[in-house]
């Protein structure tokens, strides 16, 4: 059933569509500094600390680049077993999103579409440093977007990203 307004189809609102155009490794780098101590047998599970940070920067109107980087480090009793750093990105036609919601989507939906992606690197590339693989947990990007704007509002000269 269709609703009309003054005899005509009432107009439809255009669907908000997410594009990946690209995605790429921007840089990767492993490091396994204690090797081939680090590769000896343990009975100790390591300790990782794993942090992520996303950022976007536009390239149109409609197509923003947004990075993904993580970084992280595994120890156990005192000696770095490995680091890592990986920026994973990719460049995203957004349209028919309203202006004040663009930047949610930017910061949430487009990393989340990368994360797959970019576990899977650090995966192999510690299993490929002689490690058992590292498997990211999956990330909350809702929660880690309404940090980043609360630093910006708590930091003096800080703006939230406008990708408009």
């Amino acid at each position: 059933m269709s609703m009309t307004t003054n005899g005509g189809p009432e107009p439809q609102m255009a669907m908000p569509q997410i594009g990946v155009l690209v995605q790429y490794v921007k840089d990767l780098s492993f490091e396994n500094p204690s090797a081939p101590r680090s590769l000896a047998p343990s009975t100790q599970q390591p300790a990782n600390n794993v942090q992520v940070n996303a950022d976007a920067s536009p390239g149109t109107d409609t197509d923003f680049e947004v990075s993904l980087r993580i970084e992280g480090k595994a120890e156990s009793q005192g000696m770095l077993l490995f680091g890592f750093e990986l920026v994973f990105a990719g460049i995203f036609r957004i349209q028919n999103v309203p202006p004040e919601s663009m930047q949610a989507v930017v910061l949430i939906e487009c990393p989340r579409l990368l994360f797959p992606f970019a576990r899977e690197i650090i995966a192999t590339a510690t299993r490929n440093g002689g490690f058992a693989p590292l498997l990211l947990n999956p990330i909350d990007f809702v929660a880690l977007y309404r940090q980043r704007l609360a630093a910006t509002q708590t930091a003096p000269g800080n703006q939230p990203l406008n990708p408009s």
